[in-house]
């Protein structure tokens, strides 16, 4: 890699803009330089120009890639629809990639990504922020050094908004779903409910979902996941039923206790000693978990902005050491299924077996026959 690693952003004004912070923290890290950036829309285009100070301006990101040639691209757009195209440009060329989730739309999608990243030796790292948390590995050997005992299930939610349902599963869920695996390993099967004002969805409540997320339907998921070891996983989320402060977090509940770890980069994670997971009949106090270990002060900054400097670092050192990066495509593809496992599984009203064998339609494509 050059001395200077030629960075190209893309953005799209109006529909997904630039992600939460990917056009910006290229400027905290030095090693890198922003040569150009792409946008459709002019105002958009000419406003992220003079942010990142970017020498050269597109309106088409095909274009600003085939001139500037960048070593590494960030696709911004958090709007789903754009991001199969501006993936694939990329990963045939071999030309690395950091970007804003939710992966893709659907299973035919993220195994032709996959394939033309592996077939390129494309790294590609995905700006899930919880998961470049260095408070992972640290409760990943509190676990296995027998702090939980038996590890027995997983629990999460989304932020159960206005989104709540199947865009929450999509939008927010896609966070905890990627750190259930982080502690649990890769789910082997789902088993899932989705309603829409109480009752099953049926073909007629299928519409097509905000922000470019493709085929929707439910204001009400529950879905379960079995994961190596007979560990449990659960997610749900219904809508209108936002708690505050919120539920938008992961618990792992084990036979000694339970450790709470809410999304973003560096939260307050804590450990509550107590067989009974009930604080108030065991006498039993929470304690912080941070990088430092259990019941030691943070010493490390925290926030998102920071989350997407570690993950760049990460991104970065794994093009240089010839790795994948944490959050990476094969985590991003296993994100995908997991999400649209829900949707079959809620289509043959049964538990469906993980990696799923539908792959060619979106299961609620297929739903509508």
């Amino acid at each position: 890699m050059a001395d200077k690693v030629r960075v190209g952003v893309i953005g799209s004004t109006g529909r997904g803009d630039y992600g939460h912070g990917l056009d910006t923290v290229w400027k905290e890290v030095p090693e890198t330089e922003v040569v150009a950036v792409a946008d459709a829309d002019p105002a958009g285009r000419e406003s992220a120009q003079k942010r990142l100070g970017a020498a050269a301006a597109y309106a088409d990101f095909r274009e600003m890639i085939e001139r500037e040639k960048p070593a590494l691209v960030a696709i911004g757009p958090r709007w789903i629809d754009q991001h199969q195209a501006m993936v694939l440009h990329c990963a045939e060329r071999g030309i690395h990639i950091y970007m804003e989730k939710p992966f893709c739309r659907t299973l035919a999608e993220a195994d032709e990504l996959v394939r033309a990243c592996e077939a390129t030796h494309t790294r590609l790292a995905i700006a899930h922020q919880t998961r470049y948390c260095p408070i992972i590995p640290v409760v990943q050997k509190l676990i296995s050094d027998g702090l939980l005992g038996t590890v027995l299930e997983i629990r999460a939610r989304g932020k159960e908004d206005a989104r709540g349902g199947a865009e929450d599963l999509w939008v927010l869920g896609s966070h905890m779903l990627n750190l259930m695996t982080a502690f649990a390993g890769a789910a082997q099967s789902c088993s899932a409910t989705v309603t829409q004002a109480g009752r099953p969805i049926t073909a007629a409540d299928v519409v097509e979902g905000r922000e470019g997320l493709g085929p929707l339907a439910g204001d009400h998921v529950q879905a379960q996941y079995t994961f190596p070891g007979q560990v449990q996983g659960y997610f749900a989320s219904r809508r209108g039923q936002a708690g505050n402060p919120s539920r938008f977090a992961l618990q792992i509940f084990g036979s000694k206790g339970v450790i709470d770890y809410p999304s973003g980069y560096l939260p307050q994670v804590s450990f509550l000693a107590d067989p009974g997971w009930a604080p108030n009949r065991g006498k039993s106090t929470w304690k912080q978990i941070t990088s430092q270990g259990l019941d030691r002060p943070e010493t490390l900054p925290g926030g998102n902005a920071q989350g997407n400097v570690i993950a760049v670092r990460d991104l970065l050192a794994a093009i240089r050491e010839h790795r994948e990066p944490l959050c990476n495509v094969h985590e991003g593809r296993q994100t995908v299924e997991m999400i649209l496992g829900v949707f079959e599984s809620q289509r043959q009203g049964k538990p469906v077996a993980l990696p799923l064998g539908l792959r060619d339609r979106h299961p609620l494509v297929a739903l509508r026959g």
